[in-house]
């Protein structure tokens, strides 16, 4: 099998998992906002599960940041590149990083 094939299906699948991710800890965290504006009592056990999901937010946070300020120099849009790698993480940033050699 090709390598570049594997390394597409990879990133593929990666993609799909990290926006599902991503879009989940989005609700978890608008359901615990919630939870605390309405005095609701969250689960203790929840919140390891909240550390994790702020970690992976802030990182892809950083992520999309890195990625809108070189997005215009890779004749990308940076509010667009810059959404999308919040969404697929790593990915984006390594997608945006190898269309270098394309110039």
């Amino acid at each position: 099998m090709n390598l570049k094939l594997i390394k597409k299906n990879i990133y593929s699948f990666v993609k799909i998992i990290s926006t599902v991710l991503i879009t989940s800890a989005i609700a978890l965290e608008s359901w615990n906002i919630y939870a605390l504006i309405n005095n609701i009592n969250v689960p203790s056990s929840l919140n390891p599960i909240f550390w994790i999901e702020r970690f992976a937010m802030m990182s892809h946070f950083i992520e999309s940041i890195i990625a809108a300020f070189y997005a215009h120099s890779r004749q990308k849009m940076p509010i667009k590149y810059a959404t999308y790698t919040f969404f697929v993480g790593t990915i984006g940033l390594l997608e945006l990083f190898d269309q270098q050699d394309d110039y």
